[in-house]
């Protein structure tokens, strides 16, 4: 690991200001990403904002009857509220379906809509990608690619977004609010959060220079049933393959989102309105215009597959 400067942010607007200022400065609260990266030195910032003290680990309810989630709750805590369970439990599954317990006691709802792709390129510093390289290629795409993504990709990167609480948080239209190193705040609607990798996968999310994220909104409760099925290697501390998120009204309505297939979580308005004719049709809008490897291609029957479990589940 490399040396690099610490300091112990005030106030929000202040540790803005200071990532905007000092070069290659990176904020810190639970680090069960960044520290590995930086052990590996994937990640080489030479300066650590710590932003823990900053009171952002509250539940806060919302005038519209929504809940404010700060960016420093706990995701075993946010898991665990009783406003969660009942009102977003498709969040709260999510969330449990992710990491370990250990990790959960320390990650935190920013770090984990912020984590970094599990790409195998990405983390091995002796292979090309552009992600971490700019310009330096995708070793992905000639090589193993099967946990990777097949929709959303592009010529120069393949890889898969990671978090199992971002595909809940889209599904359910969630905001994420933040302050600017000027100290103006705005909020960022999840759907135009993460961003797909183009020409410059290296940026991947809506935030500019920085910018830190303070909260996370959600609106009021969608009711329905609610499920979240994560289909991986094996049982426990592994990322998905495929998951599905999904509301489901009684009159056969609802709402999908996925895991596992894409840069971003992936959700498709236009589709949802397949729903009520079974999972094929949904999943051939929501796939539409997929490029698959060879090695990944399984996922779209695996996508099909697992959203017709939830939809048999959700009839009964």
């Amino acid at each position: 690991m490399k040396s690099f400067t610490y300091e112990k942010a005030q106030s929000p607007a202040e540790a803005a200001a200071a990532a905007a200022r000092i070069p290659d400065a990176r904020f810190i609260a639970g680090g069960t990403n960044l520290l590995d990266l930086m052990k590996l030195e994937v990640e080489t910032p030479a300066h650590l904002i710590d932003v823990n003290g900053l009171a952002l680990d509250r539940l806060e309810p919302l005038p519209d009857g929504g809940l404010r989630v700060g960016a420093l709750v706990r995701n075993t805590d946010l898991a665990a509220d009783a406003r969660v369970r009942r009102d977003y439990p498709v969040l709260a599954r999510a969330l449990l379906a992710g990491a370990s317990g250990q990790l959960r006691n320390k990650a935190t709802t920013a770090g984990n809509l912020l984590q970094r792709t599990r790409c195998p390129y990405f983390y091995d510093t002796n292979q090309p990608c552009n992600k971490r390289v700019p310009g330096s290629g995708c070793s992905a795409l000639e090589g193993f690619s099967r946990p990777l993504a097949l929709i959303g990709v592009s010529r120069t990167c393949i890889a898969s977004h990671p978090s199992d609480m971002a595909v809940a948080m889209r599904l359910l239209d969630a905001g994420v609010e933040t302050v600017k190193a000027d100290g103006s705040r705005r909020v960022i609607p999840i759907a135009d959060f993460h961003r797909l990798p183009g020409d410059t996968p290296q940026h991947e999310s809506a935030l500019a220079p920085g910018e830190l994220v303070t909260a996370v909104s959600l609106p009021p409760p969608l009711g329905g049933k609610h499920y979240y099925r994560k289909v991986r290697d094996r049982a426990s501390y592994a990322f998905a393959l495929v998951s599905v998120a999904a509301v489901v009204q009684p009159d056969g309505s609802g709402r999908v989102a996925l895991g596992g297939v894409a840069p971003r979580p992936w959700r498709l308005e236009s589709a949802e309105a397949a729903l009520p004719l079974g999972a094929r049709a949904v999943t051939e809008q929501l796939l539409a215009g997929a490029t698959p490897t060879q090695q990944n291609a399984f996922k779209i029957p695996l996508v099909q597959r697992t959203l017709s479990a939830v939809l048999a589940e959700a009839k009964g």
